[in-house]
């Protein structure tokens, strides 16, 4: 495995070298670029926001010490689990997931409990999330690496906790098992904050540096490692940027500058330079890597953007590189995904809670049929499960074929969007 202290060994030579300072500074050309719309992308965002919300309605369900969930108490949730209509609507909709019942003492105030599928589904998370507990733990330990006192707070690690395959109130069983690796802390800010105790040197080691490793670039990979070359981030541009002739000479000098991992040290880079802004693409990168769906909102990334070190008007990067990240505005907020994670629409290596949140997905749909024909003519957990599972069986042996459907508006190399208030996230 690629070790920390030879690649910092092989930056603090490059950084010496005389003509570092110019590499800096190569003036590379802004060009006039287009935001390409990815319908496929866009679905995926459209579906998970849906997902999420159904899931994060069920963790509160288990959570509720009566086990149930009453009408008034979900009632100014709507945006806070971005949903474009009401709590109630929502939960009647997916009746094989949530049960409706009344009240015990007001029968017109209705009450929410979890299904027996509900609770089936969420017993099959609960043992994956025990089965890649140590994966989970260096996905959040590599996470407080890259900031810059190894510190994150709390309130953003819960939004982020869909997006990192974190299991619900993580702070009360996961962390608690691990005093050597975690402990809590108050932020400067006041705020409670999760610490790193002790640098991981074992997992200091980015996404795109892993996937180098392997035996088909081996040779450029070694060259990297005595400082003699860089590391090219994956393109994947949309269609019509291949005739651009601009746009792949100004990626081309991009990808000439050298790789800064987003776990080194970046004080000694200029904040305004070239560099700077591929170190900044680079913790994007790796921070999206680290989500198990490759995507998370805009917002979560902004809390953070201090910690990280990367410019207050980091939307643009998005907008800059559309080879590497892809910006939706779906459901009325910016989310933002890795698009190599991606082919055709589906996630290129699915984490095991991705197929499990399939399931989950696909036994809301089958809800949408039963809505208006009664809980008694909703199929016993075991045949609705089995049904859904050779459904899911039957879509990945047909395959999608279809390309991706993308759309062009023009926006500007170094244009912003408007910045957004953060979204509270449970």
């Amino acid at each position: 495995m690629f070790k920390a202290k030879i690649f910092v060994s092989s930056i603090k030579n490059l950084l010496s070298h005389p003509q570092f300072e110019h590499q800096q500074w190569r003036g590379i050309v802004k060009v006039r670029l287009k935001w390409v719309k990815n319908r496929s992308l866009d679905h995926v965002i459209d579906t998970d926001t849906d997902l999420k919300a159904a899931c994060l309605l069920k963790d509160a369900i288990k959570r509720s010490p009566t086990g149930f969930l009453t009408a008034k108490s979900f009632a100014d949730w709507q945006k806070l689990l971005g949903l474009t209509v009401p709590v109630l609507r929502f939960l009647r909709r997916y009746p094989t997931l949530f049960e409706e019942f009344p009240h015990a003492r007001y029968a017109n105030f209705p009450c929410f409990r979890l299904t027996g599928t509900a609770l089936l589904l969420d017993s099959q998370e609960q043992s994956i999330h025990q089965t890649h507990e140590n994966d989970t733990i260096e996905r959040l330990s590599k996470v407080l690496m890259m900031m810059r006192s190894r510190t994150a707070p709390l309130q953003s690690l819960h939004s982020l906790k869909w997006d990192l395959g974190l299991p619900d109130n993580f702070e009360k069983v996961l962390i608690p098992k691990y005093p050597d690796h975690f402990s809590f802390v108050k932020a400067p800010t006041g705020v409670s904050a999760l610490r790193l105790k002790q640098w991981r040197e074992e997992f200091a080691v980015s996404a795109l540096e892993k996937s180098n490793e392997g035996e088909e670039m081996g040779d450029e990979y070694r060259q990297f490692k005595r400082g003699q070359t860089t590391l090219a981030f994956p393109m994947n541009f949309p269609r019509g940027y291949g005739a651009q002739k601009k746009v792949r000479a100004w990626m081309e000098e991009f990808q000439k500058l050298p790789y800064i991992s987003p776990y080194e040290d970046s004080r000694h880079i200029d904040p305004k330079s070239e560099l700077m802004e591929k170190r900044a693409v680079g913790v994007l990168h790796e921070f999206l890597s680290l989500t198990i769906h490759k995507k998370t909102k805009r917002n979560y990334l902004r809390s953070l953007r201090e910690e990280l070190n990367i410019p207050h008007k980091f939307t643009r990067l998005f907008t800059r590189y559309p080879g590497i990240f892809y910006l939706s505005l779906k459901c009325k907020t910016m989310t933002v995904a890795l698009k190599e994670g991606y082919r055709r629409g589906k996630l290129v290596n699915p984490h095991p809670l991705v197929h499990l949140r399939h399931k989950f997905y696909h036994v809301m749909r089958t809800g949408l049929l039963y809505r208006s024909k009664g809980a008694n003519l909703i199929p016993r957990e075991d045949i609705l499960l089995k049904d859904m599972e050779n459904r899911m069986e039957d879509k990945e042996e047909e395959g999608d074929d279809d390309d991706e459907d993308e759309e062009y508006e023009e926006i500007e190399a170094g244009d912003e969007y408007d910045e957004e208030t953060s979204d509270v996230e449970d």
